[in-house]
């Protein structure tokens, strides 16, 4: 009778490092990879893509200089609120722009304009 063998480990007995292991030295210090398409067709570039990809964990990312995730709107609640209050900031100056602007049109200009408005 015959036994099945089983095949070698391909990172040596004992020395295996496992996905986990990977994924977190991946994650630790990061990896880029970069690369271009370009199409042409007869020497004429019809399409460029440049494709740049960063994985990394958040921590490494922000070390990096990389945290455009806060204040995207649709991906961070907290931009979202800082767009609305930029945005109520901007309604609440052009609002007393124009009551500053309305103040100093006499009333007796006014009135005609109400006159008008009921009839």
């Amino acid at each position: 009778m015959t036994t099945a063998q089983r095949l070698p480990d391909p990172y040596g007995n004992g020395g295996g490092a496992n996905l986990a292991d990977i994924l977190e030295r991946v994650l630790d210090k990061g990896i880029v990879i970069a690369g271009d398409i370009r199409i042409n067709l007869l020497d004429i570039e019809l399409l460029t893509i440049k494709l740049r990809l960063i994985v990394a964990s958040v921590d490494k990312a922000k070390e990096m200089g990389i945290d455009w995730w806060e204040t995207d709107p649709q991906l961070s609640s907290r931009a979202g609120r800082d767009e609305l209050a930029r945005e109520n900031a901007e309604l609440r100056a052009h609002v007393a722009e124009l009551e500053e602007a309305r103040a100093e049109v006499p009333a007796r200009e006014r009135a005609p304009a109400k006159k008008e408005a009921q009839e």
